[in-house]
C-alpha cells in the first residue's frame, strides 16, 4: 500500500513537473487600433498562430484608441507598467528609447532583408523596431475632372510645379462643381500635420529641425523658404480653395468621394476605399515641386519590445514571427497599406506588379522623406502643428515660425540636446 502511495505521488510531481516545464510565460502587447476590426481580427490572427505555434510563450493584446495610446504608454513608462511588447510610430521612437522607455530587438540575422527603409526603427546604431507595412501619400484625383478641365496629369518625373498647383487650384475652384478645390485633411489634428504638410515645407527649402546638428531650428523653420512656405499655405485659406481647422472628421472621410472636393491629400490607408467607390476613374498622383524636388512622409507604426520587458527574448520572438510574407501581405489587402517586402507585395491583390494600388510603392521609393529622427522630434512635432494652425487662421507668418522656432530651441536646450553635440 504504501509503495502504491507512493508511485502514485511520484507520478503527481512528475506530472505537475511535466505541466509547469510546458506552460507558456505570458507576454503582454499594447497596439493602438482599437476600433478597427479589420486591423483587430488581422492582430489577433498572428497573436493566435504565434501562439499555437511553440509552447513558451503565450501573447495577450489590450487595445486603445489611437488618439489616447501615446499618452498611455508615456503614462505607464512613469509608473513603470509597460506591457512587453508595444507599437510605436515611427518617428516617435527614437524619444521612447532616448527616455527609456524601449530596448533594441533581439532578431535574426538577415530577418530584416528586404524591408522598405522607413519599416525600421533606428536610433544610436540600434533596431527598436520593425514595421509590418509603411505607409505613402498621395494626391488624389479623378482622371475625369482633370480631363475635363485640361489639366495636366503629372507624373514622378514631371510632378506639378508649384505654380502649376497653384492655377490647377483656381481653376477648380472656379468651375463651382466642388465646394473646395482640395482636401488637406485639416480635420485630422494630431500626427497628420507634421506627417503630412512638413513634406511641403521641406519642399520649399525649409525643415522642422536643423539635421545638419539637430540643435536649432533656427534658420530652417523660420528662413526665407519656409517664410515662402507659410506665406503660401496661408494664402489656401485666404482663397477659400481648402477647408480650415474646423473642418468637420466625417467631411474629411468621405468629402473627395462624395465629390465635395475636387482634389485630396491622404494616405494610402484610404485607397482602398476610394478605389470600390470611384473605379478606374481615380488617380493617386505624386506630390507638387515647389523647387527643392517633391516629397512625402516616410514611417508609420512599428513594432518594439518595452525597456521593462522581462522577456525580451520572447517579445522579439513574436514580432519576428508577425514578419512573414503572408501577414505582411494580408494587412497590405485589409487596410491598404505598403507591404513591408517586394515579396509579401507580390502575393497582394493591390501592390502586386500591375496592381491598382502599386504606385504607392513608386511614390515611397522616390519621394519619402524621414520626420526628423531625434529624441525632439515629439515636443518640435507639436509646435509645428501649432504653428500651421495658427497661421491657418489668420496669424502673422513670420510670427507665428518664430514662436515655434524658440519654443523648440528652448526644448532643445532643457533636454541638453537630446545627446546631440556641438
Amino acid at each position: 500500500m504504501k509503495t502504491l502511495k507512493t508511485l502514485a505521488g511520484a507520478l503527481a510531481l512528475t506530472t505537475a513537473l511535466s505541466g509547469a516545464a510546458f506552460a507558456q510565460t505570458e507576454l503582454s502587447m499594447w497596439y493602438h487600433g482599437a476600433g478597427s476590426t479589420v486591423e483587430r481580427e488581422l492582430i489577433n490572427q498572428i497573436i493566435s498562430d504565434f501562439n499555437a505555434s511553440q509552447s513558451d510563450w503565450t501573447v495577450v493584446l489590450q487595445e486603445f484608441p489611437q488618439i489616447a495610446y501615446n499618452d498611455s504608454v508615456v503614462a505607464a513608462a512613469v509608473a513603470g507598467n509597460l506591457p512587453d511588447i508595444i507599437d510605436v510610430d515611427g518617428p516617435v521612437m527614437p524619444n521612447w528609447a532616448w527616455a527609456g522607455y524601449m530596448q533594441p530587438l533581439q532578431l535574426s540575422e538577415g530577418a530584416l532583408d528586404g524591408f522598405l527603409p522607413g519599416a525600421i526603427g533606428e536610433w544610436d546604431g540600434e533596431v527598436y523596431s520593425v514595421g509590418l507595412w509603411d505607409a505613402a501619400v498621395a494626391m488624389y484625383a479623378r482622371k475625369s475632372v482633370l480631363e475635363e478641365n485640361g489639366i495636366r496629369i503629372p507624373t514622378l518625373e514631371e510632378p506639378w510645379t508649384k505654380d502649376e498647383f497653384d492655377e490647377i487650384l483656381e481653376t477648380l475652384q472656379a468651375t463651382g462643381d466642388f465646394e473646395y478645390a482640395l482636401n488637406l485633411g485639416m480635420a485630422d489634428q494630431g500626427e497628420w500635420y507634421p506627417y503630412a504638410f512638413s513634406p511641403f515645407l521641406q519642399s520649399f527649402g525649409g525643415d522642422i529641425v536643423d539635421r545638419s546638428t539637430y540643435l536649432t531650428a533656427e534658420g530652417v523653420l523660420n528662413g526665407d523658404e519656409a517664410i515662402e512656405f507659410g506665406e503660401w499655405w496661408q494664402s489656401l485659406f485666404e482663397r477659400d480653395l481648402v477647408p480650415g481647422t474646423s473642418q468637420d472628421m466625417a467631411d474629411h472621410q468621405t468629402g473627395f468621394i462624395d465629390g465635395d472636393y475636387a482634389l485630396q491629400w491622404n494616405g494610402n490607408w484610404v485607397a482602398v476605399q476610394a478605389l470600390e467607390a470611384l473605379g478606374d476613374d481615380v488617380l493617386f498622383l505624386p506630390a507638387p515641386d515647389f523647387g527643392n524636388g517633391p516629397k512625402i512622409g516616410a514611417a508609420s507604426w512599428q513594432f518594439g519590445v518595452s525597456a521593462t520587458s522581462e522577456h525580451p527574448d520572447g517579445a522579439s520572438a513574436f514580432i519576428e514571427f508577425a514578419l512573414q510574407p503572408e501577414y505582411l501581405a494580408a494587412f497590405s489587402d485589409g487596410i491598404g497599406l505598403i507591404p513591408a517586402t517586394a515579396e509579401a507585395a507580390a502575393m497582394t491583390e493591390n501592390y502586386a506588379p500591375g496592381g491598382p494600388l502599386e504606385v504607392f510603392y513608386g511614390l515611397s521609393e522616390a519621394q519619402a522623406t524621414l520626420r526628423p529622427v531625434t529624441p525632439g522630434y515629439v515636443f518640435a512635432a507639436l509646435e509645428f502643428r501649432k504653428a500651421l494652425s495658427d497661421i491657418a487662421n489668420g496669424a502673422d507668418v513670420a510670427d507665428a515660425l518664430d514662436a515655434a522656432v524658440d519654443a523648440i530651441d528652448a526644448d532643445i536646450e532643457s533636454n541638453n540636446g537630446y545627446g546631440f553635440e556641438e
